[in-house]
């Protein structure tokens, strides 16, 4: 294939991947290439075939010919810029990580040279607005425009936006889910437009309907214990019953402070054992996941975490924009990924990270009372029945930043990143994580809440009808349920020999046929 039909002679090889036939890059990805951008690629790029062909794979969107970029003879740099640019918020949606990335390679004449191509048009304002949030700072010699013709940043159309803010200088509505400092964007995919739309409190208001209340706040409360398990179990760790409890109960309380820097180390403490090596607060040093090269110790990264100088304005961008979200009518369930992957993705503390990613999506939901005041999602566990589709929800964000980052080794085997990487973490596409956590709020509500509201129901039913037989304490049923749940329906010879060796033969067979009769029918 020639060369001569790219925007860039390499752009291929820069981009890293093979053309889907003879064309153009188009888009966000020819920006990328064009001027060397050390930005995470789009999952998708754009792309304009010579022929008069339309498709869509998971790593191209193909168009016709007639879609090309604006291209004449003789035009500039920018001007082929602002073409591509235009191309991109038409048909891929805002990439603010790319608008950040310009905004320090590009000198001031030529900002000022690309937002005076065309300087009325919608895309141009866009462009412009765009380029000077990111960076805070005015473009010198740019006057504020009198047109009153106000078009919104984000196409909500490709993008989920919040209700926006009027931008007199600029003549557009931005609404822009988030802050300068700490702002994902999510796409609009059939599976969020189901989830924003699906009755959530309809089926919380079905899966409790004809259940006494105490039996509900009973499932609450064993839903936390079980959550609390879970989410320990994701990190291989098995907490005594007191440290679980106490997290059980830290989660039953999400929601009710709002959240700051010293709420999440509060949290910190409660979640880690005290230990000669546990460091509560924020990071000093570099972070990363994965493992060490058994022979030389090499760190081995799967995400590194964000520089430690770097930590307190991302965290305090997170928190703003968490705060704006519950402001502008974000759905709860997209604030939700969006502030619990942005965290796990800041990797803020030394230990602790997974279990308060998970604990601010319980934070973010219950605080928007979604979808009703006092429901438990059993998220942990739904978590940990799904850890390949967690684990792609995790990489999907962590594994296209690692191409940017820069790290050299330190004596002690860790990492200590060389290169600017804040825009990283501030600036990312979480549709992924929100399709992940979406999927699991539909799985809690459909299925592990009204099946938990039945076990309680059964064992209510099983502890009446060995009441009526013996008077066993609450701590002998309790055991009593656990064995034979964990045996088939069966009291195994050690435990007939020890936990019940008081009972009768006869006594035991009798429980076993009563849990039959009661978990069997289930």
């Amino acid at each position: 294939m020639s060369n001569r039909a790219y925007f860039l002679e390499d752009a291929p090889g820069f981009i890293g991947r093979e053309p889907p036939c003879e064309g153009w890059l188009a888009g966000y990805g020819a920006v990328i290439a064009a001027w060397r951008l050390k930005v995470p690629m789009p999952e998708r790029l754009g792309f304009v075939a010579e022929t008069h062909r339309a498709a869509k794979s998971e790593a191209w969107s193909v168009f016709p010919r007639s879609y090309r970029p604006h291209a004449t003879e003789g035009q500039n740099k920018v001007e082929e810029l602002y073409h591509q640019l235009v191309f991109a918020l038409k048909y891929e949606g805002v990439n603010l990580a790319v608008f950040a990335a310009l905004r320090r390679v590009l000198g001031e004449g030529e900002l000022l040279d690309l937002v005076q191509i065309e300087p009325l048009g919608q895309y141009a304002r866009r462009i412009w607005f765009l380029l000077e949030w990111v960076d805070g700072q005015p473009i010198q010699g740019k006057e504020a425009v009198k047109k009153k013709g106000y078009v919104p940043v984000l196409d909500e159309r490709l993008q989920f936006g919040v209700t926006g803010v009027k931008s007199p200088r600029h003549a557009v509505v931005n609404n822009l889910p988030g802050t300068p400092q700490f702002c994902p964007l999510i796409f609009k995919t059939e599976r969020l437009m189901r989830a924003v739309t699906w009755d959530s409190n309809g089926a919380y208001a079905e899966a409790v309907r004809g259940v006494e209340p105490d039996s509900v706040r009973r499932a609450a409360a064993f839903l936390l214990l079980k959550e609390s398990r879970a989410s320990f179990a994701i990190e291989g760790e098995r907490p005594k019953e007191a440290r679980a409890a106490r997290w059980g109960t830290a989660l039953g309380e999400a929601g009710r402070n709002p959240l700051t820097a010293g709420e999440l180390i509060r949290l910190q403490r409660l979640v880690l054992e005290p230990g000669r090596f546990v460091h509560y607060g924020f990071r000093e040093a570099g972070g990363f996941v994965g493992e060490h090269d058994p022979w030389t110790g090499t760190p081995l990264p799967e995400h590194i975490s964000a520089r430690p100088e770097d930590i307190n304005g991302l965290i305090d961008g997170l928190i703003a924009t968490d705060r704006l979200l519950a402001d502008r009518g974000f759905h709860p369930v997209l604030a939700a990924a969006t502030v619990a992957w942005g965290f796990v993705f800041i990797h803020p503390f030394g230990d602790g990270n997974g279990r308060i990613h998970r604990f601010l999506v319980h934070h973010v939901l219950a605080r928007r009372q979604f979808p009703a005041e006092g429901a438990i999602f059993p998220i942990s566990s739904s978590i940990s029945d799904q850890m390949g589709a967690y684990r792609y929800a995790l990489q999907a964000v962590s594994q296209p930043a690692l191409a940017c980052i820069e790290w050299e080794e330190t004596p002690d085997h860790n990492v200590h990143v060389t290169n600017d990487t804040a825009d990283l973490y501030r600036f990312f596409d979480a549709t992924a994580p929100a399709e992940f956590l979406a999927a699991c709020i539909e799985d809690a509500l459909l299925h592990r809440v009204p099946r938990e509201l039945a076990y309680l129901a059964d064992f209510d039913a099983f502890r009446k009808r060995v009441l009526h037989r013996l008077p066993l304490s609450e701590r002998l049923i309790s055991l009593l349920v656990k064995c034979l749940s964990s045996n088939h329906g069966r009291l195994s010879a050690r435990a007939r020999a020890r936990e019940f060796k008081d009972l009768s033969a006869a006594e035991c067979d009798a429980l076993e046929a009563a849990f039959a009769a009661t978990f069997g029918a289930r």
